[in-house]
């Protein structure tokens, strides 16, 4: 099952989950980062993860969803479908005093409670060393004049300080434009960056883009089946840009092998994660035919366009076998991606997936032939949870759950703001 066969109401409720699984990537791999290296250098891994992935996910963002301003406005509506900045979970309430001029408080800020409990270093390392560059990174995929700076960020004072942080966001026309790192260049050049996704449909009944409002929430089910077909692709997009600027990251630092195994820990808690999430959200069963749409579905292995997956489901009960073909000459595969770490003996982020549906799916067996490795998974022994999703779950992600906010209103610009 592709994202195409989803109904409206399952992509809408789809959405959400693959941009709050892409914010939860940092909670497996950084954990790893951390063990091998220690937090100055886990700060430095996150502030190149970020700022090579997040310019070119927003650019092609802004192109698929019709927004092509360089205002502050423009800048807030692709925040908001940023796996940086999740709905709900990372709540970002924004304000625009005109075109270049704007603001945003987070109300809730799920990475600063999953780290506040590690101490104030660590909320420095995320609140100072890492958000100041890549927040930056992310603004100038909009304008490369643009800024974003503090008002008051965390460590909270005083304590338990509400909102968690404000930030002003300011567009000069004299200011020096902001260059980008070598290895965001890089990621500009990758297959990923210029990926041709599912069509919109514009003549669909419902939000068909972005390019009116800025709306203070964004409500999925308003939005029309091609346009939420498109945003998963895209997002899915995102995940995979995310973990090769995680993979460019660890490769300048350790070696090649030691870069394998940070990759394979990270990916095999987020997927483990991910798909357990997917699975409740949608309410897909956990036989032969859940197992196979999880897959199908998982950012991790999408979209079908960049990985070329194919999950097929054969037979049933304890006779059931999933198999999984992934293509090794793939644009995903061509890119480097987390993918190449893929092989018959290496295999722990599919055994994660499979557990996940229900812990008695086994990856039984892999081969590599005909330009494909298959993978099979079928019923056995049942199998304890990996170590690496356990450590995704001090995370607040794991459990969160959306609510429904009601209908969206307009942010209007203050200054032209009836009085």
């Amino acid at each position: 099952m592709s994202y195409s066969e989803l109904s409206q109401n399952e992509l809408a409720t789809l959405v959400p989950e693959l941009l709050l699984a892409g914010q939860l990537i940092d909670r497996s791999a950084m954990a790893h980062v951390i063990g091998d290296f220690g937090r100055d250098v886990m700060a430095q891994v996150a502030i190149e993860e970020w700022m090579a992935a997040s310019p070119v996910y927003t650019a092609r963002m802004r192109r698929a969803m019709g927004v092509d301003g360089d205002g502050v406005v423009d800048m807030f509506k692709c925040l908001q479908l940023d796996i940086g900045a999740p709905p709900q979970f990372m709540d970002f309430r924004y304000s625009v005093v005109d075109e270049y001029h704007g603001s945003f408080v987070l109300d809730h800020c799920g990475a600063l409670m999953d780290v506040e409990p590690m101490g104030e270093d660590y909320v420095t390392a995320m609140c100072h060393d890492i958000e100041d560059p890549t927040f930056d990174a992310t603004a100038i995929a909009t304008n490369r004049r643009a800024r974003i700076r503090p008002v008051h960020r965390p460590p909270r004072r005083p304590e338990n300080r509400t909102p968690h942080c404000e930030w002003l966001v300011t567009i000069e026309p004299d200011r020096e434009e902001l260059d980008l790192p070598d290895y965001t260049h890089a990621m500009f050049a990758t297959r990923a960056a210029d990926l041709e996704l599912s069509e919109i449909d514009h003549s669909e009944t419902g939000w068909n883009d972005y390019s009116g409002d800025l709306l203070d929430d964004l409500q999925f089910r308003d939005w029309a089946h091609s346009t939420l077909v498109r945003t998963a692709e895209e997002v899915a997009v995102q995940h995979q840009l995310l973990i090769m600027g995680f993979i460019g990251a660890v490769s300048r630092r350790t070696s090649a092998e030691h870069a394998r195994e940070l990759v394979v820990k990270a990916v095999t808690g987020i997927a483990g994660l991910t798909a357990e999430r997917i699975r409740a959200a949608l309410g897909i069963t956990s036989d032969a035919a859940g197992l196979a749409q999880v897959l199908s579905l998982h950012p991790a292995l999408g979209p079908e366009q960049y990985v070329g997956l194919g999950v097929i489901a054969e037979g049933d009960g304890a006779e059931a076998i999933v198999s999984v073909r992934i293509p090794r000459g793939s644009a995903a595969v061509a890119d480097g991606s987390w993918l190449v770490h893929l092989d018959p003996d290496n295999l722990l982020p599919l055994q994660a997936i499979a557990t996940a549906v229900d812990p008695h799916w086994v990856v039984q067996g892999a081969r590599v032939d005909d330009g494909f490795l298959t993978v099979d998974i079928g019923w056995g022994a049942e199998q304890r949870e990996r170590k690496e999703v356990a450590v995704v779950r001090f995370s607040g992600g794991a459990s969160f759950r959306f609510d429904d906010r009601g209908a969206p209103g307009s942010i209007t610009p203050l200054s032209i703001t009836p009085v």
